[in-house]
């Protein structure tokens, strides 16, 4: 007795089957897999931004309700505090308006106190009351001769102020706007004090200026010569006039 005849048809291929199950197998897994594209990225996240916005403005209106439905003590409370700090804010304030006014008055003292200086020096250096130092020359007129006369000095001074001499001392005497030269037996007086030879002038000024006035031709130079007097002019970048005159 035989069994039944096999039906005909494809033989199985084994190594072909074990390859199309994987094959069906991904092709499920990709059907599984989501799939998200660009405008539903951009979607979720419009709808992430508006879902903080509606929570930001839930908390705002929240907040701004709350006055809304405070009780009557406690916005008395609220508005007490709002004063308080109101009136201490006004009071700083009206401290830092005194404290500029006070800087501003100080201000305006300490520079009238620095004119008031300022002046003072001048008119000490003009009543020669004070010492002074600066860039100027030194002249020095020598009288071998003894002919030197007290309108030779006198001339010497003037010139040495119109050429912007400040300050000038003959010798030990501090030259003022009163001072003097007188002829003696023994020789010249200025302000009353003998002048001994040679005659030094020490003299504050712009150095240049006042060495050119001195040597123009037929200037007080060549007028001193004359009269036989040895002159010499040195300009120097500090000159001292430590002699001072009584007030």
């Amino acid at each position: 007795m035989t069994g039944p005849e096999p039906r005909p048809g494809r033989e199985p291929r084994p190594g072909r089957d074990a390859e199309a199950r994987p094959e069906g197998l991904r092709a499920v897994a990709d059907l599984l897999r989501p799939r998200v594209s660009m405008g539903q990225l951009i979607g979720g996240l419009l709808c992430l931004v508006l879902g903080f916005a509606v929570v930001a403005q839930i908390r705002s209106n929240e907040r701004d309700t709350t006055f809304a439905t405070a009780r009557q003590d406690e916005l008395v409370g609220v508005l007490s505090d709002l004063g308080q700090r109101s009136e201490r804010l006004r009071g700083d304030l009206r401290d830092l308006e005194d404290t500029k006014a006070r800087l501003e008055r100080d201000a305006q003292g300490g520079t009238a106190l620095e004119e008031a200086r300022k002046r003072a020096a001048t008119y000490g250096l003009l009543a020669g009351t004070v010492p002074a130092e600066g860039p100027g020359i030194e002249l020095t007129v020598g009288d071998p001769r003894r002919g030197v006369r007290a309108v030779n000095l006198l001339d010497a001074l003037e010139e040495l102020r119109d050429a912007g001499a400040e300050v000038v001392q003959v010798n030990d005497v501090r030259a003022g706007v009163d001072s003097y030269f007188l002829d003696d037996r023994d020789g010249v007086r200025a302000d009353g004090r003998a002048l001994v030879p040679p005659y030094r002038f020490r003299a504050i000024g712009d150095p240049h200026t006042m060495t050119t006035a001195l040597n123009i031709p037929g200037g007080l130079v060549r007028t001193l010569q004359a009269a036989g007097a040895e002159v010499s002019i040195t300009p120097r970048a500090k000159v001292v006039v430590d002699a001072v005159r009584s007030p």
